[in-house]
Order: C-alpha cells, then sequence, then structure tokens
C-alpha cells in the first residue's frame, strides 16, 4: 500500500487565502486533486497572532508546524526556531523524533539551504535560482536533482489580494530515508523557512 505523502510524485501545495496572514495552514493535494494532506501553524498564542497582526516581527518568532495525513495522523513534525540571520528548519516524524535539519547556507546570490540528517550529516540541498526565486531544485549529495518545486500561477486577483501561494511538487525518484523525509520538509517550510519573512503589514 502506497503512502501519498511520501511516495506521490507529484504533489500540489495549496496555502489556504487569508486577508490577513495570522496563522498558516497548506492543503496538499496528488496530481489528481485528491487531497492527501494538510500542513498547519501549532503553537500560535493570542499575543504572537496580534505581533503578525501590527508588525513584521514574523521572522523573529518561533513557528511550528505539523504534516497531517489524510487520516488526521500527524507525520512530520517542523520547528522554526527565531530567525536573526539565516533560517533553520528541525525536522523530526510524528512521534517528536528527530529526523534531520534544513539549514540556511548563504544569503546573497543563489540561495541554498542543506539538507541534514540527525547527525550534522548533510544528505541534500535545497536550491533557489536567486533570492527572490520561487523555483528551487532538490539534490542529492552527488548534485543529482530528485526533485524539485515550482510556483503555479494563482490568477491575478488572488496575487494581488491575499497572500496566498501554491506550488507544484516534482519527485523524480523516491529516494531513501532520511532524504525523502527531507524533501518533503522541505517542499512544505518553503514560505515559513524563507519567503514568509518578505511579507508583513509592518
Amino acid at each position: 500500500m502506497t503512502d501519498p505523502l511520501f511516495e506521490s510524485t507529484t504533489l500540489v501545495v495549496s496555502q489556504k487565502a487569508k486577508l490577513i496572514e495570522l496563522q498558516n495552514e497548506y492543503a496538499v493535494y496528488d496530481a489528481d486533486a485528491n487531497q492527501i494532506g494538510l500542513v498547519r501553524q501549532v503553537g500560535q498564542t493570542a499575543l504572537k497572532k496580534v505581533a503578525r497582526f501590527v508588525s513584521s516581527l514574523d521572522q523573529f518568532m518561533t513557528h511550528e508546524l505539523e504534516v497531517v495525513d489524510a487520516a488526521g495522523a500527524v507525520r512530520l513534525k517542523l520547528v522554526r526556531p527565531r530567525k536573526f540571520v539565516k533560517s533553520k528548519v528541525e525536522v523530526s516524524d510524528g512521534s517528536g523524533r528527530p529526523i534531520g535539519k534544513i539549514v540556511q547556507l548563504n544569503m546573497m546570490g543563489k540561495i541554498r539551504f542543506g539538507l541534514e540528517d540527525a547527525n550534522g550529516t548533510q544528505v541534500g540541498s535545497l536550491n533557489g535560482q536567486n533570492w527572490r526565486a520561487w523555483d528551487f531544485s532538490i539534490q542529492d549529495t552527488s548534485g543529482r536533482e530528485v526533485a524539485n518545486i515550482k510556483k503555479t500561477w494563482e490568477g491575478l486577483a488572488k496575487t494581488l489580494f491575499t497572500t496566498a501561494d501554491n506550488y507544484r511538487v516534482t519527485r523524480n525518484e523516491i529516494t531513501a530515508e532520511p532524504l525523502n523525509s527531507l524533501v518533503l520538509a522541505a517542499s512544505l517550510a518553503i514560505d515559513t523557512a524563507l519567503k514568509q519573512d518578505s511579507r508583513g503589514l509592518g
């Protein structure tokens, strides 16, 4: 029996549209538009929501996400600690056992994240075209592309008047663990880890 979240070759990630984004939530679909999962933000206190509304302090806050399958089971937990210069996302399984980390490697030029296992050994990388790119290549340590992420057109009104992002994840192959889980985590953490900081009302 296949595991859609971890074995589907195509995922479409759709951030639920909210005019003022106080809590992140994403629906995850397969290539046939069947919802196979959900990414939800947890641990948001009332004070933190107020701070997100009145300022651009998102990057200085800790963000916690849960990846839930269609049956409602938590499959991955993602924690992005407070960001001061570079982002880092800690990845664990549904039981809280560490899987690895997604670590920002540079600030300028072609943005890169290292994908590390629980021991800190790099097992892959997430590579953007440039600082504002929404096209990313996920590669193993040999430089072979194992997956890619591309932003999809969401319509002019949606682009202008909401903060929702939709993007497609294509797996070229299903890799061994922990890289396979980190590919999924990297695909679902891009907005929180990298793009989220460019938003806000302040």
